[in-house]
């Protein structure tokens, strides 16, 4: 967590990937890659990880969801509805 009054360094994507690609296709160490390039190496860590498990290093969408719509109930309700309908026919030629 940052100190009060802290400003937190923004890396762009390009940096990152250069940074990560060092490490997992060259091998250089996240001690070597800190010192060279002045990021944390639990920095980097966390690239490799996010890459590794998301395949992406551009972050997604944080925070709460909005909440659905009536639209999208409605949309919901509707292919419920079908699927009800489909699962009644398969039923009768069961039968």
């Amino acid at each position: 967590m940052a100190s009060k009054g802290q400003k937190q360094r923004i890396y762009d994507e390009e940096f990152k990937t250069m940074i990560v690609n060092k490490h997992v296709i060259e091998g250089l160490s996240y001690a070597t890659l800190s010192q060279k390039y002045d990021v944390s190496s639990g920095t980097i860590l966390t690239w490799v990880r996010k890459l590794k498990y998301s395949g992406t290093l551009v972050a997604g969408r944080r925070g709460r969801q909005k909440p659905p719509t009536e639209a999208e109930y409605k949309e919901k309700y509707e292919i419920l509805k079908k699927f009800q309908t489909f699962c009644e026919e398969v039923d009768r030629k069961k039968k």
